[in-house]
C-alpha cells in the first residue's frame, strides 16, 4: 500500500521504509511547495507489511555469521513489486559501496520521470535483491548513518531543488556551490555594519561588472583555501585560469 503525500504527473519519486513517518518532514519548506504545485509525487511504501510473519520480521541473522542483522529479500521484493514497474523508473539502494552523491548526479537524477530509493536498516540488505532489483548504489559520504532515511531525504531534497519551478529565481541553480564545480564564495546581507565588521565596499557600488569580477574572484579563492581537489576536475575558463595565477602570483592565497 503506497503512503503517498500527494500524487501527481510530473516527477515520482516512490521510496521504500520501514519508517514512513520520516518523510512527512518533505511537507515542509520549498521541497513542501513543489510538491503542492504538482512537480513531484513523494509514495512511500511501508516494508513491514510485507514481512514474513505475525511479528512483523524484516530482518534475519546472516549466514555465516557476522554481527548484527540482514534485511530479508523477500519483504523487500514484495514492497518493490507492489509499485508498477513503469512507475520505478531507476531503483537506487544507499550504500558505502556506492558512488558518491555529488551536484553532477543530483542533476543527472533530476532528469528521470521516476525513481525509487530503497532505504536499508541494520547491517544492511540481502545481495540477492540488490543483484536482481538495484540498478546503482550511491553513498553520501565516508560515514555510517542508522538507515537509509536520512540519505534519501538528503537526496529527495536535493533533487526536488533542481526541479524546474521549485526555486522561485531559476538563476539560483545555476549559480549555487558546485553548480559550477567551485565554491560560492561569501555572501552578505543587512546591515553594512555588524559589530564593526563591514559589508565590502565593492557590493555596495551598484557596478555590476565590478560586481561580478568579486563573486568570481572571491568564488577561486574559496575553492582554492578550503576544497582545493576541486580544481582538479574543472574546466577553467581563460579568465579563471588568468585570475587563479594572479592570485598565486601576488600571494593573496
Amino acid at each position: 500500500m503506497s503512503i503517498g503525500l500527494k500524487i501527481f504527473n510530473e516527477m515520482n519519486i516512490n521510496v521504500l521504509t520501514i519508517f514512513p513517518e520520516i518523510f512527512e518532514a518533505l511537507n515542509q519548506g520549498l521541497v513542501g511547495q513543489s510538491i503542492k504545485k504538482g512537480n513531484v509525487s513523494i509514495n512511500c511504501f511501508d516494508i513491514r507489511k510485507n514481512s514474513v510473519n505475525k511479528h512483523n520480521q524484516v530482518d534475519s541473522k546472516p549466514y555465516g555469521g557476522g554481527e548484527g542483522m540482514l534485511m530479508m529479500a523477500e519483504p523487500l521484493s514484495r514492497t518493490l513489486n507492489e509499485i508498477n514497474s513503469k512507475d520505478r523508473g531507476k531503483v537506487i539502494n544507499f550504500s558505502p559501496q556506492g558512488n558518491k552523491l555529488n551536484q553532477s548526479k543530483v542533476e543527472e537524477l533530476s532528469k528521470n520521470k521516476s525513481i525509487t530509493f530503497v532505504c536499508g536498516r541494520y547491517e544492511g540488505i540481502d545481495q540477492r535483491f540488490i543483484d536482481k532489483y538495484v540498478d546503482e548504489e550511491i553513498s553520501l559520504g565516508d560515514f555510517i548513518l542508522s538507515g537509509g532515511e536520512m540519505a534519501a531525504l538528503t537526496a529527495i531534497d536535493s533533487i526536488i531543488r533542481v526541479l524546474p519551478g521549485t526555486l522561485g529565481n531559476s538563476n539560483s541553480v545555476s549559480k549555487d556551490t558546485f553548480s559550477n564545480g567551485l565554491l560560492k564564495g561569501h555572501s552578505y546581507t543587512r546591515p553594512e555594519n555588524f559589530e564593526n565588521m563591514l559589508v565590502p565596499s565593492v557590493l555596495l557600488s551598484g557596478d555590476h561588472k565590478k560586481i561580478n569580477a568579486w563573486k568570481e574572484e572571491n568564488s577561486l579563492i574559496q575553492t582554492y583555501l578550503r576544497r582545493p581537489e576541486l580544481l582538479n576536475d574543472v574546466k577553467l575558463t581563460n579568465n579563471q585560469k588568468k585570475l587563479l595565477e594572479e592570485l598565486l602570483t601576488k600571494d593573496i592565497l
